[in-house]
């Protein structure tokens, strides 16, 4: 099956491939020659560097080799969706355009009964001046031996101005549109402030803020000057706590250490926690567990802490599961004060199903990015219960958000990235 599906994933992508290469450099240029050939190299050339990038960075490369590769690579990877999608859309284009041409072309030309004819010449009238095109006689019978004269094409023709005005278009669509989704997030994330009212909060936590922050993915392209933005951004909040649900980093502690120094500068009165998420696996988790802790955070590795108004809790992620330390809801909850609210802190939503049956209150997420690249929030529906925002499921709530950095393209296109502050509401207040 594993063969299948590469074998069918291959084709795929070779057939896109293949599309975008002809309606970019085929049908845009008269014969082969040196353009087909360049958009040949150039998009081979980008796939060659996205999936180096790709390799590099799970294989655990050297670091500079990683970010040598990223930054094209993966931008490559955000730019071919959307050459894609812009040529597909050219396509209900193309016949639209076509018909409006030819109809501008026939209100151009005279129709041929409206051709004019050489006027008789009466008896005995002088004789007329040759026009620049020859005396009358001399057009009709330059006529009778090749035909009625046509325009000379002026441009390309028609089929080729259609193809070239379509690419061009879709090319700058494509390019503006992964230009200002990268500036979306490398400029770092917005705030957004959620309250969330609780049936067991007491009047006292009224009020309660909480700055959650997801998926910051500090990496080979993103490194210590976001990390930087990124606190600055959590604490102008003033939180009363910070909490890190998951996939900090893509990279090792040796190389990504520096980057997230900037971490041990956030600052909240109840402190900051943080949970493993399914990257943190990938990239060593039991070494960015000390890490964070030598940071300043508190890391909850199937864990509660007792605050002074609620429970916060957090959970392993699943894809600790196979190195045998995975979520474990029964030793984060199990022991509990049921009468006490209880936030859990869990990277990805499907979590939720466990949250519900040990009685958790609110659940805080991330994991999906919004989806990160539309149309990719579809794809993110199908695999998450909740892509973004807050739902209810029975008498628990869940908070997804969309998390403050990228994977893979420093991208993000109808999934803006945030930091969200919920704030705890009392119902007794």
């Amino acid at each position: 099956m594993v063969i299948v599906f590469l074998l069918v994933t291959v084709s795929v992508l070779v057939a896109a491939n293949w599309y975008v290469w002809r309606r970019l450099f085929r049908d845009t240029t008269r014969t082969p020659g040196a353009v087909r050939r360049a958009g040949a190299v150039l998009i081979a050339g980008g796939w060659v560097l996205a999936v180096g990038a790709l390799v590099a960075e799970r294989a655990g490369a050297p670091f500079w080799l990683q970010r040598t590769l990223a930054w094209p690579g993966f931008l490559w990877m955000a730019l071919s969706i959307y050459l894609l999608l812009a040529l597909v859309v050219g396509e209900a284009v193309r016949p639209l355009l076509r018909r409006h041409l030819e109809r501008r072309d026939r209100a151009r030309t005279p129709a041929a009964a409206e051709v004019r004819q050489p006027e008789p010449i009466p008896a005995g009238a002088p004789p007329r001046e040759a026009d620049s095109a020859g005396t009358p006689d001399e057009i009709e019978r330059t006529e009778e031996t090749e035909g009625p004269r046509q325009p000379a094409p002026a441009g390309p023709s028609r089929r080729l101005f259609v193809s070239r005005v379509v690419a061009g278009t879709a090319a700058a669509a494509a390019v503006g549109t992964v230009g200002y989704g990268s500036y979306g997030v490398l400029r770092g994330p917005r705030v957004k402030r959620v309250t969330v009212p609780l049936a067991k909060l007491p009047r006292g936590a009224h009020g309660f803020r909480i700055a959650v922050v997801s998926d910051i993915h500090l990496g080979p392209v993103l490194g210590r000057g976001f990390a930087q933005r990124v606190v600055d951004t959590i604490n102008a909040t003033q939180p009363d706590l910070i909490a890190v649900v998951g996939d900090l980093v893509d990279g090792s502690v040796k190389d990504l250490g520096p980057a997230a120094a900037p971490l041990a500068q956030l600052k909240a009165r109840h402190g900051a926690y943080f949970v493993t998420g399914n990257h943190e696996y990938f990239s060593g988790a039991g070494q960015w567990v000390e890490e964070v802790r030598r940071l300043g955070l508190r890391p909850l590795e199937n864990a509660r802490t007792e605050l002074p108004f609620f429970d916060l809790a957090g959970v392993n992620d699943v894809a600790g599961e196979d190195e045998g330390q995975g979520p474990d809801f029964g030793k984060a909850l199990g022991d509990r004060d049921t009468a006490r609210a209880c936030v859990l802190l869990a990277h990805q939503p499907v979590q939720i199903h466990d949250a519900v049956e040990h009685g958790v209150d609110l659940q805080l997420s991330g994991h999906t990015h919004g989806g990160q690249l539309w149309p990719g929030s579809l794809l993110a529906a199908a695999a998450n219960p909740t892509v973004a925002g807050l739902e209810r499921y029975g008498d628990t709530q869940l908070y997804v958000s969309r998390g403050a950095g990228a994977w893979g393209p420093p991208t993000r296109v109808g999934a803006p990235s945030d930091i969200t502050v919920v704030e705890l509401a009392s119902r007794q207040a």
